[in-house]
């Protein structure tokens, strides 16, 4: 796998019409700078918006990926995406006047033989791959989808796909050498569909620019020939329509035994490509398709913004430790005798946060409360999960920095047992719901596995004084 960083050298452009819109467009790829990521930029509309193709901006996975921002969006992305992440490039504009891309012969061979014309650059900076260190699981058990990361030091792809169809049966491929492989034995995998799809896509003001060459159709159902030829004259295709003998709407050879798996294993690099960062894992998947990538995405992505921000702030990595207190200390503004943190021990982004506090007879309220019977005051075991629940807000936004979290409430505050020298308390905070200046929170605290204290809390983010 490669080491540092990939562009392009050259400016390329192509031209065509998109599956679903039937819109002529072009797209032109352009080099980007180290760390600008993959994005697309609507040079048809005013102000040229650019929409970064990352999983948070997808809008519709309905028939292919739509990714937007506001009313700019760009449909059936993923094999753009497959493209450029087969080949292995981090950062790259591509303009387009028009709201879906080319779609060629329906693969993603065409963007890769374009990307190849306009050769490679290495940059002068490090690849940022998400290592999966630990099992991320998707499933659905509606449409009995699973996808699964495993731990692996390479990327590494298998794919299974059963249709309960006797023309396509089972499938499963796997990609194993991401450079050696994807070229030559995915890249050129077409999209396909079944017949009864076509009609029920068509009447959904869809596949506007579908047709023979660009799509594999798969007869799941008998017509008669006049049937056929009203289906031709329905979906405006000029030349004649057969069911043919070998499953496959006019007997189109396939271009692999199992190219249909092997589209499917390529709609998956390209949705992976969402995430933002190449990844270092083993991806299965059973009966994978947009939104289960997607979702599946959604959650790889989560992982990597929560490395990230763990990076950022916790310099050694240490057993059993998210954040020390050296680490808190950069995240918080507290300060003695007002740090009431010691250290996080679990760290889930938007979800749920561990921290704990080792209480000790030194602790200055002890000489006031109360004097000779030592008991910590309720009212700061709540500001210790007040505290958790502000490392809890970090997002991995720039723009928390110069931010300070004030309380604005607090409900259903109990005190179950009092917290004496020598106990050490566990707090448990978890999100219940955050907007961008506002949040509520739910923390319990613990000793030794006893619900000690709880409360419900609401906080804002204000800027703070001076930044």
């Amino acid at each position: 796998m490669l080491v540092q960083q990939r562009t392009i050298k050259n400016q390329v452009s192509m031209s065509g019409v998109g599956l679903h819109t039937g819109s002529r467009c072009t797209m032109t790829f352009k080099p980007a700078p180290i760390d600008f990521g993959i994005r697309f930029r609507r040079v048809d509309l005013g102000g040229n918006p650019e929409i970064p193709a990352i999983v948070d901006f997808v809008i519709d996975v309905s028939r292919g990926t739509t990714i937007g921002i506001g009313e700019a969006r760009v449909h059936t992305v993923e094999h753009v995406l497959a493209a450029i992440a087969g080949l292995q490039i981090d950062n790259i504009l591509i303009d387009i006047d028009g709201i879906e891309p080319p779609i060629g012969d329906g693969s993603a061979m065409p963007y890769v033989d374009t990307l190849l014309s306009a050769e490679f650059v290495a940059q002068d900076a490090p690849k940022d791959y998400l290592v999966i260190d630990q099992t991320i699981q998707y499933h659905n058990e509606e449409k009995a989808v699973d996808i699964v990361a495993l731990p692996t030091d390479d990327f590494r792809l298998t794919v299974l796909v059963d249709y309960n169809n006797p023309a396509l049966g089972s499938q499963h491929t796997g990609l194993f050498d991401l450079e050696k492989e994807f070229i030559p034995e995915f890249a050129s995998c077409r999209t396909f569909c079944f017949l009864h799809e076509v009609e029920m896509l068509h009447d959904q003001g869809l596949i506007k620019g579908g047709n023979l060459d660009n799509a594999i159709v798969i007869v799941d159902r008998d017509l008669k020939n006049e049937d056929l030829k009203s289906l031709g004259d329905r979906l405006g295709i000029s030349e004649s329509i057969m069911l043919g003998t070998n499953g496959m709407l006019n007997n189109k050879t396939l271009r692999f035994k199992n190219e249909p798996a092997r589209h499917k294993l390529l709609d998956l690099i390209g949705d992976l490509a969402l995430i933002g960062v190449p990844l270092k894992a083993q991806i299965l998947a059973a009966r994978p398709g947009h939104a289960s990538n997607v979702e599946f995405a959604k959650k790889v992505r989560k992982l990597y913004q929560q490395k990230k921000i763990v990076k950022k702030y916790q310099y050694e990595k240490k057993q059993g430790i998210v954040f020390d207190i050296e680490a808190l200390q950069r995240i918080l503004p507290h300060r003695y005798p007002f740090l009431l943190v010691d250290k996080i021990i679990d760290f889930q982004l938007n979800e749920k946060i561990v921290g704990v506090k080792s209480v000790s007879i030194n602790e200055p309220f002890f000489q006031g409360h109360f004097p000779g019977y030592p008991v910590m005051p309720g009212v700061l075991i709540v500001e210790g999960m007040a505290q958790a629940g502000g490392v809890l807000l970090l997002d991995g936004s720039d723009n928390q920095e110069g931010k300070l979290v004030l309380f604005m409430s607090m409900n259903n505050v109990k005190f179950r047992k009092q917290v004496v020298p020598g106990d050490q308390l566990v707090y448990e905070v978890t999100m219940v719901y955050r907007k961008p200046k506002l949040c509520q929170i739910a923390g319990k605290a613990y000793v030794d596995g006893q619900l000690v204290a709880e409360a419900d809390m609401m906080a804002t983010l204000i800027d703070r004084p001076g930044k």
